[in-house]
């Protein structure tokens, strides 16, 4: 008898578009590979939905808060649902984007210099020489990351509005000039590297992850090599000293840039990737030689409690 999973999407995060849009791929692929599959826009009933449906496994397509942060994690260990990427304590570390750069950076990965402030301060002077970045210490999808250039002569006053939505205090780093790279891990395996380039812009943002044409992707990436191996040397230190387990997907930043740093940090890992047509880590997956239909397969196959 095929194995019965549910699989969690939608929920009231910011991201919630997203998240619908990975759970409809997922439960496609899922049903296309012999699964019984029951969709659940998650809602905040979800511990009684879950016991009604008494699903086998649960596979996790939530972006964002909730989903993503530890939160359902540990109602699945509680109702003892096995359930697919990582577990409480990786998925709540990695989406503390300051936290989980203390961490990184004892491991050995570098990072990008920084600091925690409340965003009034931010907003009142430069807390960092330009360029920088600041952004949303627990959102994913880019939501609310400000680059502040150097020819800005003002903080960003974006920070004062009434309807910030993304907490009073900010993560500011140092920019990192040249390419945007992202690798993805899957088990104890780093796939290949893209280089993520914006169609328009400079900047990876919302629409440029979500919106069809809207980045290039090169896979593989065409860095040196010894560059492109320490890129999924990083990405597989970075998900194991976070405790991440199934697949995850590191964001990270190289300046090749002519009379640049040659600086490599990783900016990021994330524990619940897009799992879109336009996604990463299903292309990255495609360029190991997994189907799509294959590699969540292969996810559901790997989910467990106690992770």
């Amino acid at each position: 008898m095929a194995k019965h999973v549910a699989i969690l999407y939608g929920g009231w995060s910011a991201e919630r578009e997203v998240s619908l849009a990975s759970g409809r791929a997922c439960c496609k692929a899922l049903e296309s590979q012999g699964y019984k599959v029951t969709p659940i826009d998650v809602q905040p009933d979800i511990a009684t939905v879950l016991q009604a449906v008494a699903p086998d496994v649960v596979f996790n397509a939530l972006h964002g808060r909730v989903g993503e942060d530890g939160t359902i994690q540990g109602l699945l260990e509680l109702l003892k649902i096995p359930y697919t990427h990582s577990g409480v304590l990786a998925s709540a570390l990695a989406m503390q984007k300051d936290k989980a750069k203390i961490v990184m950076e004892a491991a050995g990965v570098p990072v990008p210099r920084g600091m925690v402030v409340n965003r009034f301060e931010a907003a009142k002077s430069h807390v960092l020489s330009a360029p920088y970045v600041i952004k949303p210490i627990s959102e994913g999808s880019s939501y609310g990351v400000i680059i502040v250039r150097e020819d800005r002569s003002h903080p960003p006053q974006e920070l004062l509005r009434e309807d910030w939505a993304f907490g009073d205090q900010v993560l500011v780093e140092s920019y990192v000039a040249g390419r945007e790279l992202t690798c993805a891990v899957m088990g104890d395996k780093a796939l290949g590297v893209i280089d993520i380039r914006p169609a328009t812009g400079v900047f990876y943002d919302y629409d440029a992850k979500y919106v069809k044409g809207g980045s290039i992707h090169v896979l593989p990436a065409e860095i040196k090599p010894n560059i492109y191996q320490k890129v999924q040397e990083l990405a597989l230190t970075a998900h194991q000293a976070l405790g991440c387990r199934g697949i995850s997907r590191a964001d990270l930043r190289y300046d090749d840039t002519p009379g640049g740093t040659g600086e490599l940090v990783v900016l990021e890992v994330n524990t619940q990737p897009g799992m879109t047509e336009t996604s990463l880590v299903p292309e990255l997956a495609a360029h190991a030689g997994y189907t799509f239909g294959e590699l969540v397969q292969w996810m559901v196959e790997d989910a467990t409690c106690n992770r």
